[in-house]
This record gives structure tokens, sequence and C-alpha cells, in this order.
């Protein structure tokens, strides 16, 4: 799979995990300690994450890392 695709459908993932938990970006990105213009960035598949970052979206959203990667 393409780079840029991959990582827009991570973000597209994302998003929709935390839609489903009732979540706005800014709740998510205060409860991993990010700026909430940096998780729009992943969100949007503009940025390529660290391992790290998606351990602590898929811990702020209760879930595991390998469902966070379910796309």
């Amino acid at each position: 799979m393409e780079d840029k695709l991959y990582l827009e459908k991570l973000g597209k993932r994302i998003k929709e995990l935390r839609i489903e938990k009732s979540m706005r970006q800014i709740d998510l990105a205060d409860k991993i300690g990010i700026e909430d213009s940096a998780l729009r960035r992943i969100e949007s598949g503009r940025v390529n994450s660290t391992i790290n970052m998606l351990r602590k979206i898929a811990a702020g959203l209760d879930i595991s890392i390998l469902e966070l990667l379910n796309f």
C-alpha cells in the first residue's frame, strides 16, 4: 500500500474510533498529552506517527494497537 494512502487510512480510523467514543479532538489530545493541532495532522494523514504515539492514541481511546490498526 502506498505510504500516503496508508497514513490517510490510519488517520480516518483514529477519527472514526474517536467519534465512536464521543470524544472531541481536543479531549483526546489532552488525554494523551499532545496539542490538538498535532492530532488534526495525524487524523488527516499528514503525519507519519511513531509507534509510541500510536500506543498513546490507542491507550487514550481505551483500545489495543491491533484494534487501532484494523482497517
